[in-house]
């Protein structure tokens, strides 16, 4: 079976950080916090942009990663995690606060994978189906973030951390 070029490489384990032997996913969505801190620094529509580029080349890298390994989800592909996590973060403003909590709440649906997150884990392939489940809990992180926003949950957070 051919190996993956360098750059899927690059792409698919975010800069190698799917080869963590420990907790890849979770190392993935680690490199995302400084991505996402940079791409919010430049405003919401160059956040919403790297959020569809790394949308895009991340199913394109996935898929070609996906077809080299033999395998229909291989856990070294964390670019899916990195995606997941800015559409987390898309509808609240990116705050030190956000940030962290958004890698929590990431994390975990997409740990738990509730209903649909677990369908299209398990029925949906290639390197759309390696993206597809963590953008559905990416969504399911965006929706509690934005509530506990609008609620005045983070607020409160930030409050007690001053």
């Amino acid at each position: 079976m051919p190996r993956a070029s360098l750059p899927v490489r690059l792409v698919a384990t975010s800069l190698g950080s799917g080869y963590s032997p420990i907790a890849p996913g979770t190392c993935g969505t680690l490199t995302a916090i400084p991505l996402a801190w940079g791409l919010a620094r430049l405003g919401p529509l160059a956040f919403g942009a790297g959020f569809l580029i790394v949308t895009a080349i991340g199913t394109w890298a996935a898929e070609l990663f996906c077809r080299a390994s033999g395998k229909d989800d291989d856990q070294r592909i964390v670019i899916d995690e990195v995606a997941g996590y800015l559409l987390t973060l898309m509808p609240v403003a990116k705050t030190p606060v956000n940030l962290v909590l958004a890698f929590f709440l990431f994390r975990l649906f997409d740990i738990w994978k509730p209903p649909p997150v677990r369908w299209v884990d398990d029925h949906v392939h290639g390197g759309v189906g390696v993206m597809a489940d963590d953008l559905a809990a990416g969504v399911y992180g965006a929706i509690v973030l934005f509530a506990l926003n609008h609620f005045g949950a983070v607020a409160w957070i930030e409050r007690l951390l001053r």
